[in-house]
């Protein structure tokens, strides 16, 4: 299992997690940020658990976001 969490607040837009692994992330036309499919927030703070079987995915994500806002971790 893996740990997503996103800074939702110092989100930019780029769509660099969208581009890496749509089937997790999305892109809200309300805001123009990035949306962390089926995440649950707590204060500006948004996180999921998944399978490992999305581990490379969200690491391809979490390392093309330009402003660092995206963490993976292995539970």
């Amino acid at each position: 299992m893996i740990r997503i969490i996103q800074q939702r607040k110092k989100c930019i837009g780029c769509n660099a997690c969208v581009e890496a692994f749509s089937s997790r992330w999305s892109m809200s036309r309300k805001d123009g940020k990035s949306v962390l499919i089926g995440g649950h927030k707590k204060k500006e703070i948004v996180s999921i658990i998944v399978g490992d079987d999305e581990y490379k995915e969200n690491v391809k994500a979490a390392t093309n976001c330009p402003v660092n806002i995206i963490k993976i971790i292995k539970l």
